[in-house]
């Protein structure tokens, strides 16, 4: 039996703050729309095509670093019990609260030339991850990861468990049983995670300033060749970041039936 719609029609005064909220969101992007220079968009797009592949090969590969490591992290916090659980994850989950320059300081004091990690592998074998295009990467990994793992954490919790017991009891081995029962349930949960993840890696600043520089063609990336920009030539910061609006709308909207369970 369907809802009566005087139960589904929310009261005035809810739809007046929903409409407030939604204006709050949708007025700075009207008013970069308005702001942006339509006449020389792709002339600045054509001069701004090496950061714009920088930017995505950089996202894409922090993401997909995500999903690897996050995954297996999400499930054993979601999943399992143990002593220090809540502890691990906060310490996972840091950097999502933390201002993105103390975790470029946290990632240098870690990974750069003199940090704990960082010394021994130049000095070994020569590797330097600060201030170049694989530090982008681990920065925007840093910052993005959490989103990941707290998706994929509460679907494992909120999922029962009863399909991998009977696996296991049918005589499946715990790999296989996590490859073909846990992971397929767990689907819509990893687009989602994975999603948030390059959305948040694509729009990193912090860290990414901090940890990696501000090189053009090796570490700069979108969102700080839009701050350049915004010191000297405002036109390209302004198409710029009509770009990475662009991008994440179209993401964001093309799964919104995978997050939400609708197809409108």
């Amino acid at each position: 039996m369907s809802e009566p719609k005087q139960l589904r029609r929310p009261p005035v005064f809810i739809l007046i703050l929903a409409a407030i909220a939604t204006l709050f969101f949708v007025l700075p992007f009207l008013g970069l729309l308005f702001k942006t220079p339509w006449g020389s968009f792709f002339s600045v797009i054509s001069e701004s095509g090496e950061t714009i592949r920088l930017s995505l090969l950089t996202s894409i590969c922090a993401a997909f670093i995500s999903l690897v490591l996050g995954v297996p992290l999400a499930w054993v916090l979601g999943h399992m019990q143990f002593h220090g659980r809540r502890i691990l994850r906060a310490l996972c989950l840091l950097s999502l609260v933390l201002p993105p320059v103390v975790g470029g300081v946290a990632l240098l004091s870690a990974y750069g030339k003199n940090g704990l990690l960082g010394g021994f592998l130049f000095e070994v074998f020569g590797w330097r991850l600060a201030f170049t295009t694989t530090g982008v990467i681990l920065a925007q990994t840093f910052v993005a990861m959490p989103f990941l793992i707290l998706t994929v954490e509460g679907a494992v919790r909120a999922r029962k468990s009863d399909e991998e017991l009977a696996a296991r009891t049918l005589g499946a081995s715990s790999w296989f049983t996590f490859r073909h029962v846990t992971l397929p349930a767990l689907r819509p949960a990893l687009i989602a995670g994975t999603v948030l993840a390059w959305a948040r890696a694509l729009g990193e600043f912090g860290a990414t300033i901090t940890f990696a520089g501000n090189y053009p063609g090796t570490t700069q990336t979108l969102p700080l060749s839009v701050y350049v920009g915004l010191e000297g030539n405002r036109e390209n910061a302004f198409v710029l970041s009509m770009v990475m609006i662009a991008l994440s709308f179209i993401v964001l909207f093309s799964l919104r039936d995978r997050w939400f369970g609708e197809s409108t």
